[in-house]
């Protein structure tokens, strides 16, 4: 698949709340990297595996009520998603907004890389 064909599929699971399915777009050794570090975390996830955990710490610790997904934006061999969240944090009960974009590198028909921007805090 093309950088296109692989942002706008990811686009679509991820429009769909198929976060989790979104994974079969990811290389085996594909490269996940925080504006900062998950609680008790590293700030850079390396293989689809530890990719997978983090996702599934996400989806224990927070409820998630809405979502809004916008793009892609594609560049080259990259293309950026952007991401905004209504969540409450499960353990604190503490509601927040959260806004990031997600920046997606492509090789040989897999996401490689991900890294994400957003806030945080003052």
């Amino acid at each position: 698949m093309t950088t296109l064909e692989i942002a706008n599929q990811l686009v679509a699971l991820c429009r769909q709340g198929k976060f989790e399915d979104a994974k079969s777009l990811y290389a085996d050794d594909a490269v996940s990297v925080e504006a900062g570090a998950p609680p008790g975390q590293q700030r850079e996830a390396v293989g689809l595996a530890a990719i997978e955990a983090k996702g599934k710490w996400w989806s224990d610790n927070h409820e998630v009520h809405s979502f809004k997904i916008t793009g892609p934006w594609p560049h080259d061999d990259r293309f950026i998603v952007g991401f905004d969240f209504d969540v409450t944090m499960k353990a604190t009960g503490q509601r927040f907004q959260m806004e990031e974009a997600g920046l997606y590198t492509v090789r040989n028909g897999a996401i490689v890389r991900e890294e994400f921007f957003y806030s945080m805090g003052a």
